[in-house]
């Protein structure tokens, strides 16, 4: 079991984002830390006794970076394991303290290729990269997430660029290959947002798979 806390405000716009309703700072309720590690203390048991802990995710947590450090840290002095859901593109501004209260970082790379990541994103690959590898020098375990997209993400040029990158990367415990869903489109009609995947199907399983084996070859664990 874990306790997932979302954070709203994200400098992305990824053409897929499943949570629209978390880009802008004023999407959510304002919620004082004290709160928040109130409800840690209350399952604290739980959380340990079922291995689970705190992922903190959004939005983006590190658009929040004091409000995710001190509830990272807080969560580690109740000896939880601590997760943060990231993009990466935000990293300068995590300190090497929350760093290293963040037991496990799970980064999206969502291509290899600068021009089609800022197809995707409307920003820019190399503050991601710099994170990543910021990771690896600090030993930071890591679970490298990269979504599937067809006729988007689906590229094997594409694919083999984000393999090599995570190859290089020794802290990369595993790689999730992730398939393209339509669950968040219910969100953008209630925002009033265009969305412009509307014709994009999902990937097919052969498709998936085809994409995990070029991970596979690099000597890269996925699911």
């Amino acid at each position: 079991m874990r306790l997932s806390v979302f954070l709203a405000g994200c400098p992305l716009r990824c053409q897929y984002c499943e949570n629209p309703d978390t880009w802008l700072p004023s999407g959510g309720r304002l919620t004082p830390l004290g709160e928040v590690a109130e409800r840690l203390w209350r399952y604290r048991d739980m959380l340990a006794a079922t291995g689970g802990g705190l992922t903190v995710t959004g939005g983006e947590p590190l658009a929040q970076p004091a409000f995710t450090a001190a509830l990272l840290h807080r969560a580690r002095a109740l000896g939880l394991h601590t997760a943060v859901d990231t993009s990466g593109f935000l990293g300068a501004l995590a300190s090497d303290q929350l760093l290293l209260d963040t037991d496990l970082v799970l980064l999206d790379i969502k291509s290899s290729d600068p021009d089609l990541y800022r197809r995707v994103t409307g920003q820019d690959l190399a503050p991601t990269l710099r994170f990543a590898h910021r990771l690896a020098e600090l030993g930071r375990p890591a679970w490298v997430r990269f979504v599937l997209v067809p006729g988007l993400t689906d590229g094997e040029a594409n694919v083999e660029g984000v393999a090599d990158i995570v190859a290089g990367l020794p802290n990369v415990e595993r790689v999730d290959v992730l398939g393209y869903h339509r669950l968040g489109v219910p969100k953008y009609a209630a925002l009033g947002l265009p969305y412009r995947l509307a014709k994009t199907p999902q990937p097919t399983p052969a498709e998936l798979d085809r994409a995990r084996e070029i991970f596979r070859a690099r000597g890269l664990r996925t699911t």
